[in-house]
């Protein structure tokens, strides 16, 4: 499902990254993470996908938000574990959104 945002402008982290072979807790995690993130202020929604390559983008209502979620203490650790164990490596980028547009197909029953 994709993101439902607001009228831009605001901001879109993009998270890419290229697993290890340990899974070892990293789904447990990453459903935590996603639950958190929900709860955070000025967060408005994700989408996510993998293959090879992951990627997550999460959309926040300001900066300020997205500072507030990297230093949350649980997510703290997960980057402490994604560094450690879970991620060959990974890029986060920080993007500022302003215009959007897209197309919904309504399905008739």
């Amino acid at each position: 499902m994709l993101a439902t945002t607001p009228k831009p402008p605001y901001y879109a982290v993009i998270f890419t990254s290229i697993r290890t072979s340990d899974d070892q807790d990293y789904i447990e995690t990453a459903k935590k993470m996603e639950h958190l993130a929900t709860l955070q202020e000025g967060y408005l929604g994700h989408e996510s996908a993998r293959e090879e390559v992951g990627i997550t983008v999460s959309y926040w209502k300001d900066l300020e938000s997205i500072k507030h979620w990297k230093v949350q203490s649980d997510h703290l650790l997960a980057q402490q574990m994604g560094k450690e164990k879970w991620y060959a490596s990974f890029k986060t980028r920080i993007c500022l959104v302003e215009r959007d547009y897209g197309f919904e197909r309504l399905e008739l029953t």
